[in-house]
């Protein structure tokens, strides 16, 4: 279906794919009966509601479903009704068979239906799984949101149509089913199934129901202050679930703490699906999961690993009260949710790990929004949405990360106490209800009384973000602020985007005295002076690292904060300056050398996160690099990262922080992989053979006492080394592992080893692999990441160029977007010319706007490879201190 491209005036009625407000929605009782083997479903919905006025016709959503026997029921006489249907906008309309006009007053809608268990995971969908004994079993499963419960069941589907569910499913007796609610009854029926008729749930959207079931297994329940909190799973895979509950059980306990809002549900139930589109979805009691992220072997899985499932359970957790308790009236508000979880997420993890540094951890992610947010087709956090593809083109990293790094920057502003206060109003307000940005505002001024809204909304309505400039003055320091662009003349620049924000500016500086201070302030000019008490040696901008902004400092500024920064800097600080040095570089106001100046002078980090940004930075330095600045850029990285290696140890010690592990294993794929370096890739194998039990397993430090097992972070980094040096009979053990791996982290950790071989055969059978065996949750995504490879990227692009229908045709339609985004990667002229005429030809309704991003950035880095790639190598590093 192409999506109609119009503006509205953002009523629902003016646009054409919402629904009118005359018939309002207040109960639905849903019977399904989901035929596994047909891959099929029947079923019947009776939906309560009330008539606001008199109208002639019921108009609600359907897509993919044939409606029969279809009745509307008013003061006790029920009507046939005729129905007509809108394919190109999801809807149907029912009219009474008798022409009569539905009058003011109660409603019952009635209406059987059937449909088809797509693969397309989208609305109610086949997943399949192959068990320990090598049996194929395949599962139904649901994911509804945005617009999707329309393909299950007819019904309201809008968020603002809120409705208690009433559920039961007739399934196979052998099988396990899963509602929102607990099951209340269950008996066998006359033909041998069961049914099982669910709980209640509470007034909710559409978007937030769930049906799953399959040849499932649950853990015992956990009580979570009078919660059952459990794990659903395919059958075989409960030895994996320990460390989910954990995360699940704190997470739960937390969040109520911090929300001072009872759990509004009944029970939790974590359900790990085999084939997911999106990481996990908030489903009200029911959330579903990939394994990845909530599956784990924790003697097996990194740091990581581990870190990411919590965030996941964390973030769907925190959903239960925004989003499902309080939910956004239209899908433009989406942030309200997306990016509040993604908040709480983080604020979760850290409390349940505080050695992992999570919020340090956060500034990789507010990165991510920083490069996008960069461009001339950024968009405003909260933007209009009209059709449901546009609504699928929100969960972008506008939404979430960004969004999160505002709503962080706030907390910051006005503190934890004051904030948390505002969001339990905000909370208890709207219980049950929808709500705009403006409502969350109204609940922390309230909360503050400071002026949130005026701070917040240019954040929020408008695309882009400030670098603010830092000059000395005699008594402190002169800020000023404009919009940072990677460009100097962006294509299509939006000429409303503000020159200033409201800018909460946190200062630390030592004076010339010797003091030093903090300085709080709100940025909301062009440039004002700051009185600091006397001349600056020093200063940091973004002190804490929580603001979203980027910072630039005069020569001499950057010079002294440079020359100490492994001394006065907090590592998040550092963090910041590394990764401001690196956008500066790509945005073409400061030179390569000057950034591996800078890198070179923080030789002696210790933090995992710098080292992340750092080696980051000189990767992608290293990919527009000729092949002499390549070479010496490969030196650079081996030295540095073996350096730091030897100060941190090559092999891990008891009871060492998680961070250094995990800082282990980057400094040693960093030095095997782009490095190069022999001695690192020589124990990498060593290693490799010792933890998968090869043929040629000998132990990796002969001087150490023989193990059980290989540390994982190291483990992991291992496999990327052996792979990128590897050949066939490599490869194909990779592909044998990928095959018949115990954990999710470990299938998905060879599958994406198998990017990492340089041989072009071998990459060739990598791409047809995706295509045809992987699977549809994991393929589009490989596939954009093959395109980012060094030197096999432009025959990736080739292959999604000649596949383009067949692909599009197989995987998701949410996921065609982020596997564009590969192109991102291309960098010469020549490929980007093609790249903007092919998709000038083929649409991506889904994601349009990403997609014009990934080609402006593709462009971006085009002009960077262009500019810099020549120098890289030859002129000399221009350290800043």
């Amino acid at each position: 279906m192409r999506a109609v491209t119009l503006q509205t005036d953002g009523s629902p009625d003016a646009n054409p794919y919402r629904l009118p407000r005359d018939v309002l929605p207040e109960r639905y009782d849903i019977v399904i009966e989901p035929d596994i083997d047909e891959a099929r479903f029947v079923g019947r919905v009776v939906i309560s509601a009330t008539v606001q006025a008199p109208v002639d016709s019921v108009m609600l959503n359907a897509a993919d479903l044939d409606c029969s026997d279809a009745t509307l029921q008013q003061n006790g006489s029920a009507v046939a009704a005729e129905v007509t249907y809108h394919p190109e906008t999801e809807r149907m309309t029912l009219r009474r068979s008798d022409g009569r006009r539905l009058e003011p007053g109660d409603l019952r809608i009635s209406c059987s239906f059937a449909g088809e268990l797509n693969d397309q995971l989208r609305g109610f969908y086949r997943s399949t799984f192959v068990d320990e004994d090598g049996e194929a079993h395949t599962i139904a499963t649901t994911q509804f949101e945005s617009t999707s419960a329309r393909r299950a069941f007819p019904c309201f589907d809008e968020p603002d149509f809120k409705a208690v569910f009433g559920v039961t499913m007739i399934v196979p007796a052998d099988l396990m089913a899963v509602s929102c609610g607990e099951v209340v009854s269950s008996e066998i029926v006359a033909d041998g199934r069961r049914r099982d008729t669910f709980a209640d749930t509470m007034q909710m959207s559409t978007y937030l129901m769930a049906f799953i079931v399959g040849d499932l297994e649950a853990t015992e329940p956990i009580d979570v202050d009078g919660v059952p909190l459990r794990i659903v799973h395919v059958r075989g895979k409960s030895a994996l679930t320990d460390f989910g509950l954990e995360a699940g059980a704190f997470a739960l306990a937390w969040l109520v703490d911090y929300y001072g809002v009872p759990y509004p549900g009944t029970k939790v139930d974590l359900i790990a699906v085999p084939d997911f589109a999106f990481g996990a979805m908030e489903n009200m009691g029911a959330i579903t999961f990939r394994e990845t992220l909530l599956l784990a072997d924790t003697q097996k899985a990194t740091t990581a690993e581990l870190l990411r499932i919590v965030d996941v359970v964390a973030h769907e957790l925190a959903h239960m009260w925004f989003g499902n308790l309080v939910t956004m009236d239209w899908w433009n508000g989406i942030w309200l949710k997306e990016a509040f979880a993604t908040f709480m997420q983080v604020a979760t993890t850290d409390a349940f790990r505080p050695e992992w540094k999570r919020w340090d951890e956060f500034s990789i992610e507010r990165g991510a929004a920083f490069d996008v947010d960069a461009l001339s087709t950024t968009r405003p956090i909260e933007y209009e949405v009209v059709s449901p593809a546009d609504a699928e083109g929100m969960y972008d990293v506008l939404t979430y990360e960004k969004g999160a790094a505002v709503v962080r920057m706030l907390e910051q502003y006005l503190g934890r106490d004051r904030f948390a206060a505002g969001v339990q109003h905000y909370l208890e307000r709207h219980s049950y209800a929808n709500t705009t940005t403006t409502d969350l505002w109204d609940a922390l001024e309230t909360s503050s009384g400071e002026p949130v809204r005026s701070v917040m909304d240019g954040w929020i309505f408008t695309g882009g973000y400030p670098i603010v400039s830092v000059e000395p003055l005699p008594s402190g320091l002169t800020l000023s602020q404009h919009r940072f662009v990677y460009s100097d003349s962006p294509r299509g620049a939006d000429d409303s985007a503000p020159t200033t924000w409201s800018v909460p500016v946190m200062v630390r500086a030592r004076l010339a005295d010797g003091r030093t201070v903090t300085e709080r302030l709100l940025l909301s000019d062009a440039s004002r002076g700051v009185d600091l008490g006397g001349p600056v040696e020093w200063a940091v901008l973004n002190a804490g690292g929580h603001g979203y902004y980027r910072v630039r400092y005069s020569p001499e500024l950057l010079a002294a904060v440079a020359r100490q920064a492994l001394e006065v800097l907090e590592p998040i600080e550092r963090y910041g300056l590394v990764d401001d040095t690196y956008a500066a570089v790509v945005a073409g106001d400061a030179s390569a050398a000057e950034f591996i100046g800078l890198v070179t002078d923080l030789g002696s980090e210790t933090d995992l996160h710098v080292w992340q940004r750092m080696i980051g930075g000189l990767k992608g330095l290293h990919a527009i690099a000729e092949p002499d600045g390549r070479a010496a850029l490969a030196v650079l990285i081996r030295d540095l990262a073996t350096t730091a290696l030897g100060v941190l140890g090559f092999e891990p010690q008891p009871g060492e922080p998680d961070l250094d592990r995990e800082l282990r294993g980057v400094l040693f794929e960093a030095a095997g992989g782009r490095g190069r370096d022999e001695l690192v890739r020589t124990r990498a194998r060593a290693i490799f053979e010792h933890a998968t039990g090869g043929s040629d397993a000998v132990e990796p430090n002969p001087s150490a006492a023989a193990t059980t097992a290989v540390e994982p972070n190291l483990a992991a980094a291992a496999v990327q080394v052996v792979a990128a040096a590897g050949d066939e009979t490599d490869y194909e053990r990779m592909l044998e592992l990928y095959r018949s791996a115990d954990t999710p982290q470990s299938e998905l950790r060879y599958l994406q080893s198998l990017l990492l071989f340089e041989d072009a055969a071998l990459f060739k059978r990598t791409l047809e692999l995706f295509a045809a065996e992987v699977r549809t949750q994991n393929a589009p995504y490989l596939l954009g990441a093959a395109m980012t490879h060094l030197d096999h990227g432009p025959m990736a692009w080739a292959f999604v160029r000649d596949r383009w229908d067949e692909l599009t045709d197989r995987f998701p339609q949410n996921s065609i977007s982020r596997m564009a985004g590969g192109i991102r990667g291309l960098r010469t002229r020549e490929l980007a010319g093609e790249v903007d005429a092919f998709f000038a030809e083929h649409e991506v309704p889904q994601g349009a706007l990403t997609l014009a991003q990934h080609i402006e950035k593709m462009w971006v880095n085009v002009r960077l490879r262009e500019r810099e790639g020549a120098r890289i190598g030859r002129d000399p590093a221009a350290p800043a201190s």
